[in-house]
């Protein structure tokens, strides 16, 4: 454990003053859970003991892997490279299409991987890079700042659902040199029904992000009858553009997954939306399907 950053104690007022005892706020995300002693925030990766927040996931990893970094999907920073790649068992969304709920929503078996150790592993790569994905990377937020403190010249990638608050997110934008963001949808309806969330912090950290010379490139997960409307998807590339139309965009096709059952989108939906995307965004992929238009060998 190690303990967490970006929090405060908050008195909790009781009728009667025996009873009154204080209570910690975490201000990681914009979740802000309030936690008495003993209480683990929405995260998993949280816990008040003996009156103080840990990062009880630190060091705490779910999967390691050596993956190319196309795979995450960032096609504009070290093309043609290997990644270190893992990530922790907890995430601060609960997003009904979950891709990896397995290891994102429910407990999951862990390794110990300490700081040291880490940075052995990423640098035997050339060029010693990590990308600290799978899950929810910023709810590991203590481990990579970290890293980034331990070894500076280590080349650290984030891909996220970008739900954190403004000041810890700046402070981890000087820390990372890409950031892949999850644009689950353009609407908060989506965010509040479907991911248990919501949109404007999202928008608010692309911006932030791409401010602070951070590569930034987007995915979002093309579902359909829930986010896919013509108008949406115009709306949200329009966004994108607006902050830069160099920000790549990845469209993927949705599969029947964690509590969303509804039907697999077709190529041919993924190829519509891009078609929308790319009269505003110079570059569009279709992020798992093969689309020749839009395939990354065609840029």
């Amino acid at each position: 454990m190690r303990e967490a950053m970006y929090c405060h104690a908050e008195a909790f007022a009781a009728k009667d003053v025996r009873q009154a005892e204080h209570l910690i706020r975490c201000d990681l995300c914009p979740r802000a859970c309030l936690l008495a002693n003993g209480q683990i925030g929405f995260c998993k990766g949280r816990k008040v003991i003996n009156g103080v927040l840990y990062a009880i996931n630190y060091a705490q990893c779910v999967a390691i892997a050596m993956d190319p970094i196309e795979k995450k999907p960032l096609y504009h920073y070290n093309p043609g490279t290997q990644i270190v790649s893992l990530g922790p068992n907890d995430c601060n969304l609960d997003c009904s299409f979950c891709q990896n709920w397995q290891i994102s929503q429910h407990e999951s078996p862990t390794e110990t991987i300490g700081i040291e150790e880490l940075e052995a592993i990423v640098r035997a790569n050339n060029p010693p890079q990590v990308a600290f994905t799978y899950s929810e990377p910023t709810m590991w937020y203590e481990y990579i700042y970290d890293l980034a403190a331990f070894a500076p010249d280590i080349q650290i990638v984030l891909v996220t659902n970008g739900y954190l608050n403004e000041k810890p997110w700046k402070q981890m934008m000087s820390l990372v040199k890409a950031v892949n963001i999850d644009l689950k949808a353009f609407t908060d309806e989506f965010y509040q029904t479907q991911c248990s969330g919501h949109l404007e912090p999202v928008k608010r950290n692309i911006r932030i992000a791409f401010e602070a010379g951070v590569l930034v490139e987007i995915t979002t997960l093309l579902i359909p009858g829930l986010n896919d409307k013509k108008t949406e998807i115009d709306a949200l590339a329009a966004f994108i553009a607006k902050i830069d139309a160099e920000i790549p965009l990845h469209i993927s096709a949705y599969h029947p997954c964690n509590r969303l059952q509804i039907q697999a989108t077709t190529d041919k939906e993924v190829l519509a939306a891009c078609d929308i995307a790319a009269h505003h965004l110079q570059h569009v992929y279709a992020g798992n399907v093969y689309l020749p238009k839009y395939s990354q060998k065609s840029k």
